[in-house]
């Protein structure tokens, strides 16, 4: 059973871990810390994949100091070989006398098979011990490696009265530089941003990452008719090939640029689908996307209950007329509103942000 020391250490693993957010996809954020006489005598978390895991590089640094210690994860330790050896070998090697971990790890060759090794050995096992932080840490995992569809975030920015823009199509710039910044955190984070053809019409974006330190990421147009200009900055800047088009089999077909990723897409009564569109993307290992709009994506994410998190800054303005930032979704009655289990509300500069999870539908 865990205690207050136990909560303590698998805390301090988590803030380990989330030092790597955004550089372990598609691996999960895990830290590890080892405590032996009430001291911390090594630590570390996974940087990328293919680097080492959390659980060695603790392990390497407390040295002979790991023997008779406790080690405390914030994931249950791997037991099969990937890009590098179980940990779960690492740790009974050492020494270690007990392990106190967060959360199981969901993925079908670990699952519950990383415990069951460490007893077998003879360590001592407390589990989910905050488990509900490490899961809101390693959200965009467990969704990926349960369903092998990316975990879709929606960011739409919006003025108090939900619009995207004035009548005329005026949209630069609703938020405030902070909340500019926050969206390019976001895209830092996240494996893949996307839009649709009127945002590309409207804003010619290049939807790479600048205003913080971070890998630009997969950089993707879902269209059906691909009805917007050649000469787009998200084909003419292309030089990491990391731009996809999304679209018909039939506009395919007529695609002629260079360096660029094409997917054809399924189509259905309401367009191209969004659920194949998932699939193909955890297919390509894709395991997070940011949809950043405009209005008609966002409006068909949501009518299919597709988001797993919405990001909405409203900035302190009233528009009036003007664009808004949902569609119809088709809700007549109020009992088949979209709301939220969970969500919080701060501020970025003068703009609110409101952070929520919808319920399950």
């Amino acid at each position: 059973m865990a205690d207050k020391a136990d909560e303590k250490y698998i805390e301090m693993a988590l803030k380990l871990a989330e030092k790597a957010r955004g550089k372990t996809s598609p691996n999960p954020m895990v830290g590890a810390v080892i405590i032996k006489n009430n001291r911390v005598v090594g630590q570390g978390f996974h940087r990328k994949a293919g680097t080492a895991h959390a659980e060695r590089v603790a392990l390497r640094k407390a040295g002979k100091l790991a023997n008779n210690s406790t080690i405390y994860v914030s994931l249950e330790p791997c037991c099969h070989v990937g890009r590098t050896d179980p940990c779960t070998d690492a740790i009974i090697k050492a020494g270690v006398k007990k392990v106190v971990y967060a959360i199981k790890d969901p993925n079908p060759i670990v699952n519950g098979c990383g415990i069951k090794c460490l007893r077998k050995a003879g360590i001592e096992i407390v589990g989910n011990v905050l488990a509900k932080q490490a899961k809101r840490l390693n959200e965009v995992y467990l969704k990926y490696i349960t369903t092998k569809r990316p975990f879709v975030v929606l960011k739409m920015a919006q003025s108090i009265d939900g619009r995207i823009a004035t009548s005329t199509g005026h949209s630069q710039w609703i938020s405030g530089p902070g909340s500019l910044k926050f969206a390019h955190k976001l895209r830092a984070e996240y494996d893949a941003v996307v839009v649709g053809a009127g945002t590309v019409k409207a804003d010619n974006p290049s939807l790479t990452v600048r205003l913080v330190k971070g890998n630009n990421p997969y950089r993707i147009i879902i269209s059906r008719n691909l009805d917007f200009a050649k000469d787009i900055n998200l084909y003419k800047f292309n030089n990491d090939n990391k731009t996809i088009i999304a679209t018909s089999a039939k506009s395919a077909e007529k695609l002629k640029a260079k360096n660029l990723i094409i997917w054809k897409i399924k189509e259905n009564k309401n367009g191209l689908s969004l659920s194949d569109f998932l699939d193909q993307a955890g297919q390509f290992g894709i395991s997070s996307m940011l949809v950043e709009g405009g209005s008609g994506l966002a409006t068909s994410f949501i009518r299919e209950h597709l988001v797993d998190k919405y990001h909405f800054v409203i900035a302190p303005m009233i528009i009036g007329k003007g664009m808004d930032t949902i569609k119809d979704l088709g809700i007549r009655h109020l009992d088949n509103a979209i709301r939220f289990k969970e969500y919080e509300v701060g501020k970025i500069g003068k703009d609110c942000l409101f952070t929520g999870y919808p319920e399950d539908k």
